[in-house]
């Protein structure tokens, strides 16, 4: 299995760098030697960089490097590999697009001028610089961005939704509920920005603070720096939690299932040196002026290849008995809602979710958003409604893999219930 993995991680290096260096000769065609031979030289030292950057991530993971400039360096070159991708597949559609007109008219400039290339024939040249200009330029736009979105990576937005619920009960009008979401604290490198996050969320004075999964990355020691910042969230009527993907150490080799079962109860715990009530597949009940409504949190469940820990049957299980007029449900994966909420669970009015993180990377404006990701997720950030149910995908407080944000920020969610 892993050897034909590396056979087909070899076949796409191939591909990615054919082209990229067919684009680069092209647009280098008409420069002198000199410095044809010194852009040539550099292009190639950052391609074995980004191979051996690659290389380096999957052996020795993010958190194995000393330094934050190092990381950087590993996420630039991360950034350059995206943008050659991008060259790559421009270069690869414009063959399969001039392909047939170009050998229509070999055939027929072979046949009319057999001593060789038409008069004419330097316009299919000309068009093919220009496709490879064209194509490292775009590659060149998004590395730079991609370069730039390190630098949004702590740059927090507070998004605002006023929701209407049906059968919110009267007392429940006006409740002010912060979701955060994605933590994934093993990536982090900067509690002071961490904290001025942490401060806008205790500013707005919720009454009620919603986690909703992936506190870490792969080890639940990851938190332990962080935790003399989390724990400041405070709220009337709790602070409460559940587990995401990244929470059960499944992307680690454990020396044994021991290990991982314990990494996995001391990341409980954290949750709990935290003030965090962690909800694992169970429901509490929030009172308020003496009336309630239900809460309901459970494992990761997810319906796209993720893990599917969570059982709603547990976790509802008792409230048919109960008087509640209406649930909240805190799942991390938003694939939950479509794929077992809005089948079987019609009378969970908000689910909170997470995990997609808006991809990091996209178009995030009013009125209109797009990312690669909503071509996996349907449901992949801001609020949805079918009926008389709603979703609410947080687009992460963290980050993960790309150690940087490109249009879609980092999130904390604020929701008036109305």
């Amino acid at each position: 299995m892993i050897g034909r993995q590396l056979l087909i991680f070899g076949f796409f290096v191939l591909f990615v760098e054919y082209y990229s260096l067919v684009a680069l000769r092209n647009v280098l065609r008409n420069t002198n030697d000199s410095l044809y031979f010194w852009l040539f030289s550099l292009y190639v030292i950052l391609s074995l960089t980004t191979l051996w950057s690659l290389y380096a991530v999957a052996h020795w993971g993010r958190s194995a490097w000393p330094s934050v400039s190092l990381k950087y360096f590993v996420n630039i070159f991360i950034g350059l590999l995206i943008g050659k991708v991008l060259v790559a597949l421009i270069m690869l559609l414009a063959d399969l697009v001039m392909i047939i007109p170009n050998l229509v008219s070999f055939l027929y400039s072979f046949k009319n001028h057999p001593e060789g290339i038409p008069p004419d024939g330097s316009r299919f040249i000309s068009r093919f610089t220009f496709i490879s200009q064209m194509a490292l330029l775009i590659g060149g736009v998004i590395t730079s961005g991609l370069v730039y979105g390190i630098s949004n990576r702590y740059r927090y937005q507070l998004t605002r939704v006023k929701l209407s619920l049906k059968n919110l009960p009267e007392e429940f009008k006006g409740l002010r509920i912060i979701q955060i979401s994605d933590i994934h604290s093993g990536s982090l490198d900067d509690p002071t920005a961490v904290l001025k996050g942490v401060e806008m969320i205790i500013n707005e004075k919720p009454d009620l603070i919603l986690f909703t999964g992936d506190l870490v990355n792969d080890r639940a020691d990851e938190i332990v720096p962080y935790l003399e910042v989390f724990n400041q969230l405070k709220a009337p009527l709790g602070v409460f939690s559940v587990l995401g993907n990244h929470d059960y150490g499944d992307y680690v080799s454990w020396p044994d299932k021991a290990s991982k079962n314990e990494n996995l109860e001391r990341l409980k715990q954290h949750h709990a040196d935290l003030g965090w009530r962690l909800l694992v597949n169970e429901h509490v009940f929030l009172e308020r002026r003496n009336k309630q409504i239900a809460l309901i949190g459970i494992e990761n469940w997810g319906a796209r290849g993720f893990a599917k820990y969570g059982d709603m049957k547990k976790a509802v299980a008792g409230l048919e008995n109960c008087d509640v007029a209406m649930k909240i449900l805190l799942s991390h994966d938003p694939s939950h809602w479509e794929a077992e909420v809005r089948k079987d669970y019609r009378d969970i009015a908000l689910t909170l979710s997470g995990h997609t993180h808006g991809m990091q990377f996209g178009i995030d404006i009013p009125g209109f958003k797009w990312s690669p990701v909503q071509y996996v997720y349907k449901q992949w950030a801001g609020l949805y409604q079918e009926e008389n149910q709603s979703l609410y995908v947080n687009r992460g407080f963290g980050f993960i893999g790309y150690q940087g944000r490109l249009g879609v920020l980092p999130e904390i969610t604020l929701i008036e219930l109305a």
